[in-house]
């Protein structure tokens, strides 16, 4: 969709009331009203806690339906309730992306004995001792469900690792032994093979894993009427599991149907040779960018902005490329915790959400606030949405020419009247500069939407005019007549 948004429609501290999907569905219109066209939520199936963000995944077909580790709910809520929001989203237009969790599973029913060789945390091609048996909670019954929806069955074998030994009470990182076992090639090569990520690994060599996955992929789609997929931790994943496991939702429910992909890794190079890999199936979030932007708030009016889309995704597969500020795995107490300071988020969120490539990801967090206290970013983001809608079109005149004042001009297009706009941003002293609109435009005046500048610009007789911004802040100059009155 032309200019479209997706919003991350959650963050890591949400109360576990049972409430998100009826909020969601609530705010449907509201979030059509402010441009948002797609929407990604959280993963929707019985983690092995109710209060349990739904990572530590345990059953993926109990979408809130079945009573199962002493809830029927999830975090998030009921089934019914989760299907009524979908719909209520469909009527506005947005699109809906389920985080999928495909790397693990946690929760088991009982424990299984099997063979093992603990492996170094730091280089899991390195074992730390000889094969030895340990006790596992690898024993999925799904008892509460009662082969509804799937009578498949996990066992040991369908797992490649486990992070505990419940005969010794010990954790550890023990890769399961036997005939065709080894960790999966096509994964990060941090640590040596970063395949074990937490939990139970799952097994994406063997078959019976793959056709079970396979046919869940497109079961939860027809199910829940998906539009796409958020796909969580790639990088710990068989490579072309995934290419084959979209390939197989996509015959069902057509090309169309969307995937981006978690590959958090900051180095291009690594998601280039991804991208390949997988044959341009799956767009990526630009964790580059987002590390670029982290340190343009860290270092101030040090760091060089004619830097900031400097090896990202967005400047090499701007048609691939997620842009996002923050985060669920980035925000302040998460695992990844890289959070971009308050002073730049304005800026970061202008420049993901005004530029001409990218698909802007907005971060509930950043839009209605974490822990319950309110996000002081609201009002400019409403702003930046609202520019994003009416004035973000054509095409993009770069003037990343100065290490503190940087921007571009969107030239409009003939499609959207009073379309066009010029951004700039400055990491330090208020700044200025001369931006050349073109001879069509000469005698316009010109002014800033933010509030930020009172005074406005009038484009002289070769369309060119004197752009001002704030230190440390944005300015977002638009036609004075293409605004409504």
């Amino acid at each position: 969709m032309e200019n479209g948004v997706m919003m991350q429609y959650f963050e890591w501290n949400l109360p576990n009331d049972g409430n998100l999907w009826k909020q969601l569905k609530e705010d449907a219109s509201h979030l059509h009203s402010i441009g948002v066209t797609a929407v990604w939520i959280p993963p929707a199936y019985k983690a092995d806690e109710q209060q349990d963000e739904g990572y530590a995944t345990y059953d993926l077909y109990d979408l809130g339906e079945f009573e199962q580790k002493g809830t029927v709910r999830t975090k998030y809520g009921t089934k019914d309730e989760l299907k009524e929001m979908i719909d209520e989203l469909h009527k506005y237009h947005i699109s809906v992306y389920l985080d999928v969790v495909l790397n693990h599973k946690a929760g088991g029913d009982f424990t299984e004995k099997f063979m093992v060789v603990e492996v170094d945390p730091n280089d899991r091609t390195k074992p730390l001792g000889k094969p030895f048996e340990i006790q596992g909670w690898t024993g999925y019954s799904f008892h509460g469900r009662k082969d509804k929806h799937s009578d498949f069955k996990w066992h040991w074998y369908h797992f490649s690792g486990t992070g505990f030994d419940d005969a010794q009470k010990r954790s550890g990182i023990f890769q399961i032994q036997g005939e065709g076992k080894s960790w999966s090639e096509g994964v990060d090569n941090e640590n040596g093979n970063y395949d074990f990520l937490l939990g139970n690994d799952i097994d994406l060599d063997h078959p019976e894993v793959v056709a079970e996955l396979n046919r869940w992929g497109k079961w939860v789609s027809n199910e829940l009427n998906l539009d796409g997929m958020r796909m969580d931790a790639i990088k710990h994943m068989k490579d072309t599991f995934i290419a084959q496991f979209l390939d197989s939702i996509r015959s069902e429910r057509g090309n169309e149907f969307y995937a981006v992909g978690e590959y958090w890794n900051g180095d291009l190079e690594t998601l280039d040779k991804y991208i390949e890999t997988v044959g341009h199936r799956i767009n990526l979030f630009d964790v580059p960018l987002h590390y670029n932007m982290f340190q343009a708030s860290q270092e101030g009016k040090k760091y060089d902005l004619q830097n900031i889309l400097k090896n990202t995704l967005v400047e090499h597969y701007n048609d691939l490329a997620v842009t996002f500020v923050d985060n669920h795995d980035s925000q302040r107490g998460s695992s990844l915790e890289s959070q971009i300071k308050d002073w730049f988020k304005p800026l970061a969120y202008g420049l993901i959400l005004l530029m001409k490539n990218g698909y802007p990801c907005l971060f509930y967090g950043d839009y209605y606030g974490t822990k319950g206290n309110k996000s002081p970013h609201t009002k400019i983001i409403n702003i930046l949405l609202d520019a994003r809608r009416k004035y973000a079109y054509g095409d993009q005149i770069d003037y990343f020419d100065h290490p503190s004042t940087v921007g571009f001009i969107r030239t409009g297009d003939t499609q959207h009247k009073g379309s066009g706009l010029v951004f700039l941003m400055s990491n330090d002293e208020a700044g200025n500069k001369q931006m050349d609109l073109g001879k069509k435009h000469k005698g316009e005046v010109w002014h800033e939407i933010t509030g930020s500048i009172q005074d406005e610009v009038t484009l002289d007789d070769e369309g060119k005019g004197e752009f001002m911004v704030d230190g440390r802040n944005i300015a977002v100059w638009v036609k004075k007549d293409a605004i409504p009155s």
